[in-house]
């Protein structure tokens, strides 16, 4: 990994999908918003009373803390190159094949930053407790950790690249 160890971690895509957000919430999202607050204002919709008010603020309010979180992700990120992402063993950006050795399943997961985990099932964060458990651990190496439904153990199949 480069010499800025205090970064958070994104893969390319993962850079794109939260700038991408970031602009929706930013430009859209406060538009929106802000139209919906003026033409209810208009109308007198607003009394002392009134549960839409405190819906839109409250709605005004988590727009504007998911834009700030985002801004600071995005101005503390670095993004991941091919060479920054190990395949000897598990890193952020490792593409990593698990077999469960109870049940014989296998699954596929992409080790990322918690920044970047929300972006759908096969996103693990490296501060999860699977994201932990995996972190640093090589090919053909089984471990055990605590999962939601219990106690669960998994060989690493394999190690590869998620980024290109």
């Amino acid at each position: 990994m480069p010499e800025r160890e205090d970064a958070i971690w994104l893969t390319p895509e993962g850079h794109k999908a939260l700038t991408k957000e970031l602009e929706h919430l930013s430009t859209v999202r406060r538009h929106e918003l802000a139209e919906r607050l003026r033409e209810s204002r208009e109308h007198g919709e607003f009394g002392e009373d009134n549960s839409e008010l405190d819906e839109l603020k409250f709605e005004q309010a988590v727009i504007e803390q998911r834009i700030e979180y985002l801004k600071e992700v995005l101005s503390n990120s670095a993004v991941l190159s091919a060479a920054d992402v190990p395949t000897r063993t598990v890193g952020i950006g490792s593409r990593v094949s698990l077999l469960d050795t109870r049940g014989r399943k296998k699954i596929d997961v992409i080790l990322v930053s918690d920044a970047e985990a929300e972006r759908g099932p096969e996103f693990v964060s490296d501060d999860s407790p699977l994201g932990v458990a995996i972190l640093g651990r090589k090919k053909g190496e089984k471990f055990t950790f605590d999962a939601p439904a219990g106690k669960v153990t998994y060989e690493i199949l394999r190690i590869g690249k998620s980024v290109k």
